[in-house]
């Protein structure tokens, strides 16, 4: 009686211990990773291990190795002996906060599970602590409830995120902590942005500097040209994404709204307006959905849903979107990097899907408007990003997919009578605190590519385009409409005029003009 009695005491003073000590085993395989060599998984991961969140694999775990030093390797960050942390959760946070950055879906989860007093007594330990201080501020400002612990009474302040490992907007000093609110989102709505070596190369580019240096010189009635076509073509590709085709006069709808972009300030009113532009004959509700939605197919016998793809619940729709317009008109108004801030709005809000119809049309539209309210480039001007997204439309499936692949993992749901899913967990911070780190490379390689490549064609095209209607008007007697199809042939058959056009819209031309025609071409488009 007395040793089972005993044991239970120990067992239940082991649960307690576990809340802050942690068992790190050495690891080779983990996550469905496969690490370069064995080591001790540390930082997030070893958290995520431990206390079996349910939470995203960071994009990088942290390994203690035998080879001294610092290095990456894919998925990896390597660290020699020197690194390991004591196994606590203290220590394990403290590595976490200083080599991996914020992570506040992780932090929600510990929270929501960490006994609230034994959190206190943590802190209470080294309470003056940059980590201390983070951890605290993070805790109060995600649970919206205060610790038990006193105001700091210090003159100095730390930063809430690392500059140097994730991307920040202008600081507001919280006095109660001594701590640096840099988060550029809010609690409702705040997905973050590490500083990869592929975004540093991308962003000292300066990409807004660079559009403006290139069309500086261009006449802006060639500009205005330029623009009209790209936004025509956009709304195609837009709609072509989503694998329609929309009769031309609905494009053309379309690409108004794409060209005045930025100029309307966001709000759930104008994004419904968006909607019903978008949306033709609707066959569903507009507005917010009032149920469960996903993206995928349906079993051929059951018809049950086989998700790729599951939105936010609806009942949490209201909180999201209004996360998200609060963390848009914060954006907006700092000094966060355009494209970045672009990536947060747009992608936030596909993932959240809040419309049964008309998302990814939208999403791509708050790409325009972003670059263009945060004056990326002068309004009206507007950036193919759908046609480049529809030239990479793998990649940009693997990017989507890779919040939406493991984000499966973590919704419990079950197929509904109707042939819907039903969420039976919490999802709300899936949504609202994913990491935007892949979005972002992604959006950022299709803006270079607009500028380095689409933009600078069209306009190069206008160049060439009037200078043979130029020569045209003053070698023949022609109306500008004929003059304008004549060129078109002349494109599509790559400087040559085809049987059937020769036979019949330019059947007057003589076979002498025609070598003329197609000879110009050729000096004029192939310079």
């Amino acid at each position: 009686m007395f040793y089972i009695k005993n044991t239970v005491i120990f067992y239940i003073l082991q649960l307690f211990l576990n809340k802050i000590d942690m068992e790190i085993k050495k690891v080779r395989t983990i996550f469905g990773r496969t690490a370069p060599e064995e080591g001790y998984l540390v930082g997030y991961g070893a958290i995520i291990k431990n206390y079996n969140l349910k939470t995203p694999v960071p994009n990088k775990l942290a390994l203690i190795i035998k080879r001294p030093g610092r290095s990456e390797n894919g998925e990896w960050m390597l660290f020699g002996p020197s690194y390991k942390p004591k196994n606590q959760l203290y220590n394990q946070l403290v590595f976490a906060l200083k080599y991996e950055g914020v992570n506040l879906h992780l932090f929600k989860l510990l929270f929501e599970w960490i006994d609230k007093k034994e959190l206190e007594t943590m802190l209470r330990k080294e309470p003056t602590s940059q980590y201390s201080r983070r951890i605290w501020f993070l805790y109060e400002w995600l649970m919206e409830e205060k610790l038990n612990l006193p105001d700091l009474a210090v003159r100095d302040y730390f930063d809430l995120m690392d500059p140097k490992l994730q991307f920040c907007v202008s600081p507001i000093n919280s006095k109660r902590h001594g701590i640096k609110n840099n988060l550029p989102g809010t609690k409702y709505f705040c997905p973050l942005i590490s500083r990869t070596k592929k975004l540093e190369t991308l962003i000292m580019q300066n990409l807004s500097k660079k559009v403006k240096d290139s069309i500086g010189p261009v006449q802006r009635d060639i500009l205005l040209r330029a623009s009209a076509f790209l936004l025509l073509e956009d709304s195609k590709a837009s709609y072509a994404i989503e694998g329609e085709r929309p009769p031309q006069n609905r494009a053309q709808r379309w690409g108004v709204a794409i060209g005045q972009a930025g100029r309307v300030p966001l709000s759930k009113e104008e994004l419904i307006r968006l909607q019903q532009i978008v949306i033709e004959k609707p066959q569903f509700k507009m507005g917010y959905r009032d149920q469960e939605g996903f993206i995928g197919a349906h079993d051929r016998k059951t018809l049950d849903p086989i998700p790729s793809h599951i939105s936010a619940r609806h009942k949490d729709l209201d909180i999201l979107m209004d996360g998200l317009i609060e963390t848009h008109d914060k954006l907006i108004t700092s000094d966060f990097d355009p494209i970045l801030a672009a990536t947060m709005i747009a992608f936030g809000f596909v993932l959240i899907h809040p419309f049964a119809d008309g998302n990814g049309r939208i999403h791509r539209y708050l790409i325009h408007h972003m670059l263009a309210a945060k004056g990326f480039s002068e309004k009206g001007l507007v950036f193919p990003v759908s046609a480049v997204i529809l030239e990479r439309i793998n990649e940009y499936r693997e990017v989507l997919e890779s919040f939406s692949s493991p984000g499966l993992d973590l919704i419990d749901w079950t197929p509904t009578p109707d042939h819907n899913v039903n969420i039976k967990n919490e999802t709300i911070d899936i949504y609202r605190f994913f990491d935007a780190t892949k979005h972002a490379e992604f959006l950022y390689d299709c803006v270079l590519k607009t500028i380095d490549k689409n933009l600078p064609e069209e306009i190069d095209y206008l160049h060439k385009y009037d200078e043979m209607k130029y020569f045209i008007d003053n070698t023949f007697d022609m109306p500008g409409k004929t003059v304008s199809l004549l060129i078109t042939f002349l494109n599509q058959g790559k400087g040559k005029l085809s049987k059937r056009a020769l036979g019949k819209e330019f059947s007057n031309l003589t076979t002498k003009e025609v070598g003329l025609i197609q000879k110009k071409y050729a000096t004029i488009f192939n310079k």
